[in-house]
């Protein structure tokens, strides 16, 4: 009876919280879901809804599904303004704003631009300097004409269009945590395509720990820091690029210009949110470092790590890493 009353008691034995995960293809990339629970039964239903409410986020915002309300504000480009979901109204009002902010380094009318750049391997010489001019001929935020009393949003220019790519996963990131911290979820990590956001802790209790990686040596990380309650996001020009001449150029693009930024190989950014960070990631890299790393420093909450072609660190003001032992 001693032996039962043991191996009953292990039983009872709660099992304390634990990390799930599960991977997936959503908005045409790779997103991987963490969540901490204490049984696999709740993890699988607070990870449903997430994926659930990132795809209904894709509905709204692709450029790709001809019946989203982006789409029809490409289609009416010139022609009519277009009423759309408060939601996306007020997307579209942040992202003209930090437009304004970056002075066009960030912009989401970029997807007007005829694509003379491809990274796909076609590429076989540089495009003319006519060409590059008149690929940015119709992009502009100042032309992207919002009407708060109607909700409308109205392209000015026929054959405008605007995209997310830039903001797009970690807008659908940040009302996912959103979703699940109403549910009760207490901590976990939405990582889509290495956008990610983090809320609570650890099953063990400590924070969760986000790795630098070194934009030149993949398998290698500058060192990690904790991230409680906010957003990481790296904009690299690593993995998508051309080569003329000898020279490098990358898939992140000046939407002012129509050329490929130079220069630096990586930008991090922490901020309170996905779809801030993701945006500052981008913009940043356009501004350059000393800019960029001055835009941070203004920002409430933000932090930036620039790492520029020679494998050197640029760090805003307050961002402190623990190196790597």
């Amino acid at each position: 009876m001693r032996i039962l009353s043991i191996l009953l008691f292990i039983t009872l034995v709660p099992q304390g919280p634990q990390a799930w995960k599960r991977q997936l293809k959503l908005m045409g990339s790779r997103f991987e879901i963490t969540v901490v629970a204490s049984d696999q039964q709740q993890a699988n239903a607070w990870i449903d809804l997430a994926v659930k409410e990132i795809t209904r986020i894709e509905k709204i915002i692709s450029s790709w599904d001809a019946a989203s309300e982006t789409s029809e504000i490409n289609r009416q480009a010139g022609i009519r303004p277009v009423g759309v979901s408060s939601e996306l109204f007020d997307l579209i009002s942040r992202c003209i704003r930090l437009s304004e902010i970056t002075d066009g380094a960030f912009d989401i009318s970029y997807a007007s631009m005829d694509q003379v750049w491809k990274f796909d391997g076609s590429m076989e010489k540089m495009p003319e300097e006519a060409e590059i001019q008149k690929s940015v001929r119709k992009v502009g935020y100042r032309n992207i004409l919002l009407d708060p009393a109607r909700q409308t949003v109205f392209l000015k220019e026929p054959g405008m269009k605007i995209g997310f790519g830039a903001v797009g996963k970690g807008f659908a990131a940040d009302r996912a945590r959103k979703l699940l911290l109403q549910e009760g979820a207490p901590g976990g990590i939405i990582n889509a395509s290495g956008d990610m956001t983090v809320w609570g802790h650890q099953p063990d209790g400590t924070p969760w720990q986000v790795a630098i990686t070194n934009p030149l040596d993949k398998t290698r990380s500058f060192g990690t820091l904790p991230v409680e309650d906010g957003a990481v996001v790296t904009s690299g020009n690593y993995e998508k690029f051309v080569t003329f001449n000898g020279k490098r150029y990358s898939h992140i693009i000046d939407p002012r210009t129509g050329y490929p930024v130079e220069g630096i190989a990586s930008v991090t950014v922490f901020a309170p949110g996905a779809e801030l960070a993701d945006a500052l990631s981008t913009a940043i890299f356009v501004m350059g470092i000393d800019t960029g790393l001055y835009l941070a420093d203004q920002m409430k909450g933000v932090e930036c790590l620039i790492v520029d072609e020679t494998g050197k660190l640029f760090a805003s003001e307050k961002l402190s890493i623990k190196p790597k032992e």
